[in-house]
């Protein structure tokens, strides 16, 4: 079972994952009144380094953790899609699916409207109308990407309604296009991708310019990935996240290349001029990111996670300075972690995804991991009032769908 105290989590085994499911199909024979046909589920994730540079042609590093959306679903004979959110009570939604998708209520379904827009895109339309629960233990607003987790969770359904497999790569990308287009957020294609492609006990090193993904072991089987939900939500829809995104075009328009992986720092020095100090230092935390994160995939590959932790706060140190998306409760999480330091078993944190709240990401000695989760609990609600909810996470595999019948 899962050893819980207070809002600490250490996960032992599958437990968390089964009574999941369990609950989505009690779920769905309580509000159609017949079993569920299939089972979908798809991982939330958590980027140990390369933020903010999947949209610059950049590498990131993220692992699939042990949060999840599933979806219990079956056929209904209809041309209508009836869905429930156990995470949106009281707001269940309807969407047509022999009709063009279009934004509208409840606002947690137009990933759902996205999803099913990109098949209708790729003429894989009209689609059979289908009833389906969807569940989730992935803490909203945390920064653990639960968005490309109901949007990848939804694309394997419609692959099990149809009966097809369409090429990983392309799903990942239609997902991310529901995102863009329907959601409103010029997400990069980081969040899509591991949810489709990771592997158990991996990282899943992405080129954001060629679109591959390398699956990675970790070879150092002594770490624990702790993951620290500041409680803080973030919007990303406010315009703050494509904010940063525009200076960095800006940069690169200046710069006059056609890709940040063909840009050095002496390149950005040589044009500092011709740019404002917030875009230089936008540029600049790009460039250098882009490089931690190469370092960071070579050390996991070696077992060299100290070498990662090092990497991981000087990641930190760029998003709070240079891309300004950290906030005071991250950095008090993440310096909380550093104090401990290594003698304690922490080996490197730092903010993790689009930032402006959300949550952390500390590697630390698996034996101490319990320790470690109750010094920054414990440091987090004294330094501001907040109870964080925190845990230890393995890294597991993508998207799947089963059938139950």
């Amino acid at each position: 079972m899962d050893d819980q105290r207070g809002n600490l989590m250490i996960e032992h085994n599958d437990d968390a994952f089964q009574q999941l499911q369990s609950v989505a199909k009690e779920k769905f024979v309580e509000e159609f009144g017949i079993d569920p046909f299939w089972m979908v589920s798809a991982p939330s994730r958590v980027n140990l380094i390369g933020e903010h540079i999947d949209y610059c042609d950049g590498f990131v590093l993220p692992l699939a953790i042990n949060r999840h959306i599933v979806i219990a679903a079956a056929p209904n004979g209809t041309s209508q899609a009836n869905m429930v959110s156990t995470l949106f009570p009281g707001e269940p939604a309807v969407v047509m699916v022999d009709e063009d998708p279009v934004m509208g209520e409840p606002r947690w379904a137009n990933y759902i409207r996205g999803v099913l827009d990109g098949f209708r895109l790729k003429d894989l339309w009209p689609l059979p109308g289908f009833d389906a629960v969807v569940h989730s233990n992935i803490p909203l607003g945390a920064g653990l990407s639960s968005s490309a987790a109901i949007e990848v969770a939804l694309a394997t359904l419609v692959e099990g309604l149809l009966g097809i497999e369409i090429n990983p790569k392309n799903k990942a990308l239609l997902c991310q296009r529901a995102e863009q287009k329907f959601a409103g957020v010029p997400c990069g294609i980081m969040d899509q991708f591991v949810s489709v492609f990771a592997q158990p006990d991996h990282v899943v090193l992405i080129d954001c310019r060629s679109q591959q993904a390398q699956p990675i072991p970790l070879a150092d089987t002594s770490v624990a990935v702790i993951i620290a939900d500041t409680k803080i939500q973030h919007e990303l829809s406010d315009g703050s996240y494509a904010n940063r995104r525009k200076q960095t075009e800006i940069a690169l328009m200046i710069l006059g290349k056609d890709s940040w992986r063909e840009v050095s720092m002496a390149d950005l020095e040589e044009a500092k001029g011709e740019m404002s100090e917030v875009v230089f230092q936008r540029a600049r935390h790009v460039i250098t990111e882009i490089e931690r994160t190469q370092k960071a995939a070579m050390a996991i590959a070696r077992g060299k996670m100290d070498e990662v932790g090092g990497l991981m706060r000087a990641s930190h140190l760029s998003l709070r300075d240079d891309f300004e998306v950290s906030c005071r409760e991250l950095d008090i999480m993440v310096e909380g972690a550093w104090h401990i330091g290594e003698a304690g078993g922490v080996l490197g944190s730092r903010m993790t995804g689009a930032g402006f709240g959300g949550s952390t990401v500390t590697l630390a000695r698996a034996e101490q991991a319990e320790s470690v989760m109750e010094a920054m609990s414990r440091n987090y609600k004294q330094e501001t009032g907040i109870e964080p909810h925190i845990f230890s996470t393995k890294a597991v595999g993508g998207a799947e769908l089963s059938d139950l019948l």
